[in-house]
């Protein structure tokens, strides 16, 4: 899996950790070994003019989601392939959402790319049977990460 992350913020992050995350998701959800993704951090006004560029509402928001060949999960065996996408998050939104929920930044970045890239494999949260599917999975995605990252770290 090729994932590309591109760091316009300014602030510092741990690239390898979103990379490792990219890849969790996506071989759980049987996506192709040479699937293509892009993570980009951005700060407030690039962020801003993306939202209203492409949402039409104002402010920035915490991350957007740009599909390209429309994937869908695979199923063990039969991985779907081709180019998931982008995923355009905002540490500086972030940081605020995590002090509000009572996490990290990080934690809190990590938590949008789970959500961006579920996005981008076409899970949705507009009506509330989509969103307790998406936020469920999303929830069980970066637990089994932070899991496996923490047992890692016992080694």
């Amino acid at each position: 899996m090729s994932t590309e992350i591109t760091n316009e913020s300014g602030d510092r992050l741990d690239e390898t950790e979103f990379a490792a995350l990219a890849r969790h998701v996506l071989d759980a959800m049987h996506v192709h070994p040479q699937a293509e993704l892009e993570i980009r951090f951005v700060d407030t006004q690039v962020m801003s003019e993306l939202h209203v560029q492409w949402m039409d509402e104002d402010g920035p928001t915490d991350v957007l989601s740009f599909p390209m060949d429309e994937l869908r999960p695979g199923v063990e065996g039969e991985p779907s392939e081709g180019m998931l996408g982008s995923i355009v998050v905002c540490p500086e939104v972030a940081r605020v959402q995590a002090a509000a929920a009572g996490h990290s930044a990080e934690e809190e970045m990590l938590l949008l790319t789970t959500h961006g890239i579920l996005h981008l494999l076409g899970f949705d949260h507009a009506e509330p049977e989509e969103e307790k599917e998406m936020f469920g999975l999303q929830r069980q995605l970066l637990l089994t990460f932070l899991a496996a990252r923490r047992e890692g770290d016992d080694d």
